[in-house]
């Protein structure tokens, strides 16, 4: 098959691979219909993670099942699937206590920017919709794979409540995505904090009542003022800096909770300061399997609409055009279609 390859820093390539296959009886392979880049492919894309050179990339996909293992019941050839980044039994201990990211049999999509994938536990991970989709649905459908899902986990594990005011810092797929879900559970005021006017728009779209395009010290004083300086009762940090991780902390009301998603990278935790405020920390990589029930309902009922975060299509074979546009800031997400 063809499939996204990284090689070095900056060097993606679209090229031949072996195809994946059944390797365990709880696999299954998929034939990928929609792909995307993520945010944190760009981390090793811009030289900040190690690199197995040739290895493919790609975390994000949905397509119709190809091929299943013997243990497989609940899935057969031909059906339309949302496949989740991190693989779950969605049956041990840990899935069975909601944390399906810390599974006893986890597993990752490796080539969901390529034309197959294998999914290690189909019926524990795999969530298929009523037959083919419209294809209107596509781009909603593939951001359930991950960033929907982890700007859902964001709000859940800051505690937004019904009347809140939440801040979301970042305003990439995941962060507009945080700012969709605080606006689902209710929060009365949610803060986007950005600082480019694309971004902007779909965060108003998502339910954003106010914007912030200031930052550090700047950004801080501006939430103050918005808060009327009691801080914001939760906030979803989406970025994985040590600077986003201050302002995080930074503008947190006493007694609130910071929701991060954001792939720590350099991160140091103000530990004086949450233990003076009593200002905690939840979240990390997101057991996307929770919560794709509730978000297929929401995509299709019609109440939300998370695909807007793709504002670039291009075709698989142009892959590293989309990762130039998305470490350019060109584009907020880029989706891949074999």
């Amino acid at each position: 098959m063809r499939a996204t390859t990284i090689h070095a820093p900056g060097d993606i390539r679209f090229e031949e691979v072996p195809d994946p296959v059944i390797e365990e009886p709880t696999d299954a392979i998929v034939k990928v219909v929609a792909g995307c880049i993520c945010g944190s492919d760009l981390w090793p894309y811009r030289g900040a993670n190690d690199i197995d050179a040739g290895s493919t990339i790609g975390h994000e996909c949905v397509g119709v099942i190809e091929e299943v293992g013997s243990a497989v019941k609940d899935f057969k050839p031909g059906d339309f699937v949302i496949v989740p980044f991190c693989h779950c039994d969605n049956t041990c201990a840990h899935c069975v206590a909601g944390v399906q990211a810390a599974c006893e049999n986890l597993g990752f999509t490796a080539s969901g920017q390529g034309e197959y994938s294998r999914v290690t536990q189909a019926d524990g991970s795999l969530v298929k919709t009523d037959g083919m989709p419209d294809a209107s649905l596509i781009p909603s459908l593939l951001t359930l794979s991950d960033v929907m899902a982890t700007g859902w986990h964001a709000a859940v594990s800051a505690g937004v409540k019904p009347g809140g005011t939440t801040v979301v810092i970042g305003d990439g797929a995941v962060g507009l995505c945080g700012v969709l879900a605080a606006a689902q559970l209710g929060a009365e005021r949610v803060v986007a904090m950005s600082r480019h006017e694309p971004r902007q728009a779909i965060a108003r779209a998502f339910g954003a009542t106010d914007i912030v395009a200031e930052r550090g010290d700047e950004g801080g004083a501006r939430i103050a003022e918005l808060t009327k300086g009691v801080g914001a009762d939760s906030v979803l940090e989406c970025v994985g800096t040590d600077e986003s991780m201050k302002t995080a902390f930074a503008i947190a009301r006493p007694g609130s909770t910071v929701g991060f998603v954001g792939v720590p990278h350099g991160v140091e935790l103000p530990v004086r300061r949450m233990f003076q405020k009593n200002v905690g920390l939840a979240g990390g990589m997101a057991g996307v399997r929770r919560y794709l029930p509730d978000l297929l309902e929401r995509v299709l009922s019609g109440s939300i609409d998370p695909g807007k975060v793709f504002d670039l299509t291009l075709p698989m074979a142009q892959s590293a055009e989309g990762y130039r546009a998305m470490d350019e800031r060109r584009a907020i997400k880029v989706l891949l279609q074999p």
